[in-house]
């Protein structure tokens, strides 16, 4: 996790490991509050001669704070559908009804610390209303939640594609400066507001920025590395040198977005952060993705 003011403090813990869970969700209509979005070749980061202009617009003295989102590379995203919205309270209630494994009150096949559902345990808090985005998740929970629909969790290149909307901009808004009417960010709010309380991106994706931070499918690293893994995994000659990121005791996983405390620069669409898998917390959530074999293209 970046040590940076404008970024919230680390993420969470609660069950580590997938629990037994009933295999289908029932139909509903959440399978139609999904976006079908056409892949395309796109390019993700930025250059180091870019920095000294992101400082400007972000207003930050120490350009290290800018190396996760380096280099400029090109990557390639095939068809995909994504959730309108995060993930609710209410969608995820109906989750834990049918695998009650994973409900904060029954014994889990893996740990939970006091943190997950937490806000459930106030029901007139505003964190814990029907329709705010459900938060105090583990990243297995989450993957479990949209393993039960059908779904999965997206990766960081479909949710950088996505957020963006078809436009090279700042913001999924585009490049005008972050405000109240935009987003829900700098404790403006001080919590979670409704998953469609704020302007959706031009391919009809709701918080984009803002709300809560959300969590991806991919593993942590810095772009060298996973270029650099990608490059020996082709290179055929003993002497290429690996540049792979040393391995953690559980990967801490990606999370874009930003959140409710979040600072300007957490809603840039290039901002990267990372989250222990384990650790549930007030402005981690989700959303969820689908692979068009599972679906038919429109």
């Amino acid at each position: 996790m970046k040590v940076l003011v404008a970024c919230l403090a680390l993420l969470c813990f609660c069950p580590s490991a997938c629990c037994a869970q009933s295999p289908v969700a029932p139909e509903r209509e959440r399978d139609d509050l999904q976006v079908f979005i056409h892949g395309a070749t796109f390019q993700m980061g930025i250059d180091a001669s870019e920095i000294p202009r992101f400082q400007k617009i972000f207003n930050i003295d120490h350009p290290q704070l800018l190396n996760d989102e380096l280099p400029k590379h090109t990557v390639t995203v095939a068809d995909f559908y994504l959730d309108k919205h995060l993930v609710t309270n209410s969608e995820f209630r109906s989750f834990i009804a049918a695998n009650p494994r994973w409900d904060r009150s029954k014994p889990s096949e893996s740990a939970k610390d006091d943190h997950y559902l937490i806000h459930w345990s106030t029901p007139g808090a505003p964190n814990a209303q029907s329709d705010h985005p459900v938060v105090n998740i583990t990243w297995h929970a989450a993957k479990a939640f949209c393993q039960w629909e059908g779904k999965r969790l997206p990766t960081e290149v479909e949710w950088e594609f996505a957020a963006r909307g078809g436009r090279a901009a700042l913001f999924p808004w585009g490049d005008e400066p972050p405000e109240e009417t935009r987003a829900n960010y700098n404790n403006v709010v001080g919590t979670t507001t409704p998953v469609t309380a704020y302007p959706p991106n031009p391919y009809g994706l709701f918080d984009m920025a803002g709300n809560v931070w959300q969590f991806l499918a991919d593993e942590w690293a810095p772009y060298r590395a996973t270029l650099a893994k990608k490059q020996t995994a082709t290179d055929s000659s003993e002497e290429s040198p690996s540049r792979q990121a040393t391995p953690l005791p559980e990967a801490r996983r990606v999370i874009r977005g930003g959140s409710f405390a979040g600072h300007p620069i957490n809603l840039w669409l290039e901002y990267r952060d990372s989250h222990d898998p384990n650790n549930p917390r007030e402005y981690v959530g989700f959303r969820c993705a689908k692979s068009p074999s599972a679906k038919t293209s429109p």
